[in-house]
């Protein structure tokens, strides 16, 4: 019995030493959290106040524009929006990055900052091709930030207009989908708008499968989408919903929308869909192809000064003979000028005339890309520069 005794005795010894040890440890683990924390507390406070000086920095440089564009001409607007200073931003912030926060999120970070306080500066407002829930949509406020005033329309040809009018200050329109190929509507654009190129959006079209809080997934009887979204969901549609009607409308948010008022149906969009109208993504990345992505086209009236990393875009009307696309491009070899893409378009309203859209590495002001289109000029029956502008950062 008291060998028993003492065996009890030195379990319950151990035991308290092993609650007094677990106790301490929970209290250090604790302090050392009260500890990080009042770090990550004192942190918050520098970034808040360097967030508000760099603010008041922005309203001092909104400033110095007014004063300098009414002493030059009373009439004239200052400009705020500077796609090229924007470009040299982000670039150095990507560059002097350390991590552990990504090049690429660290990059949208300061894009969110730079949008407040071009808001604080003036207020933007963009057009982009609607309706809310879209990839341009997304594409605008992956350009210029969730505080500019973005604005759906209907067609390519509505935002065009509105910015010519100066309803809205800059538009956001698709050129070219890496699987679908161009968007023929923005190139007619051109054709017969004075509008430039400022700037380029490059988005990853990541395709989710959604569904809102009353959906009964058993009972799914239709998916809404556009038709180039279905197109680029097939097989994975083939393989999961086999059986479920696929309905094509006019755009991704246009089908989100009708989630409201339907219990049997899901939608294919992206996660500005799912945002804007609430809904849960039953299945990310459902995209047949991971790496689809489209080019998206900023447009404005100002001719855009050198970032460093810039292209050029130009469209040409040739001459009705043989060889007058190889003579065209001759130059650019010529000058050392990359050309990055080329697409036909018809001269309308010429009956089997065509212009060319050409893209091409470099800024006008470079003077092998300023050599090489002087050289088409006299090749050409018309030759217009569309924009000089940065390539797309993020």
């Amino acid at each position: 019995m008291s060998n028993q005794s003492e065996s009890a005795n030195k379990q319950d010894n151990n035991a308290d030493h092993s609650d007094r040890d677990a106790q301490a440890t929970a209290n250090s683990d604790q302090g050392f959290l009260d500890i990080l924390r009042q770090k990550i507390d004192s942190v918050d406070c520098e970034i808040h106040s360097l967030i508000n000086e760099r603010a008041k920095l922005a309203q001092q440089v909104a400033t110095v524009k007014k004063d300098h564009a009414s002493s030059n001409d009373k009439s004239a607007h200052p400009i705020f929006y500077r796609p090229e200073r924007e470009a040299q931003v982000l670039k150095a912030v990507m560059a002097r990055n350390t991590g552990p926060i990504s090049d690429e999120k660290m990059a949208r970070l300061f894009r969110e900052i730079m949008s407040v306080c071009l808001d604080l500066e003036a207020p933007q407002r963009i057009a982009f091709l609607g309706p809310v829930g879209t990839f341009t949509h997304a594409a605008a406020l992956k350009h210029f930030g969730k505080a500019a005033d973005t604005v759906p329309l209907t067609t390519i040809t509505d935002v065009f207009r509105e910015v010519e009018a100066g309803t809205a200050m800059y538009g956001v329109v698709p050129v070219e989908n890496s699987s679908e190929g161009v968007v023929n509507h923005t190139l007619d654009g051109f054709l017969s708008s004075t509008l430039k190129i400022i700037g380029e959006v490059e988005l990853p079209i990541h395709q989710n499968f959604l569904v809102a809080e009353h959906t009964k997934v058993d009972g799914l009887s239709r998916i809404y989408s556009h038709q180039q979204s279905l197109a680029q969901c097939r097989h994975w549609l083939d393989v999961n919903f086999p059986n479920v009607e696929r309905v094509s409308v006019s755009s991704n948010g246009e089908a989100a929308r009708r989630l409201k008022n339907e219990w049997h149906s899901a939608a294919i969009a992206g996660d500005v869909a799912a945002a804007e109208y609430g809904l849960h993504k039953l299945h990310e990345n459902i995209e047949d192809n991971p790496s689809n992505t489209t080019r998206f086209l900023i447009v404005g009236h100002e001719a855009i000064a050198p970032s460093g990393q810039d292209k050029t875009s130009i469209v040409v009307s040739a001459h009705d003979k043989a060889g007058a696309l190889i003579e065209i491009l001759k130059p650019l070899s010529a000058h050392g000028v990359s050309m990055t893409s080329i697409e036909t378009r018809p001269e309308r309203p010429n009956k089997w005339a065509y212009v060319f859209f050409i893209d091409m590495n470099g800024h006008i002001n470079d003077p092998n890309v300023s050599a090489a289109i002087a050289d088409i000029r006299p090749l050409v029956k018309d030759l217009r520069i569309l924009g000089s502008y940065p390539k797309a950062v993020l």
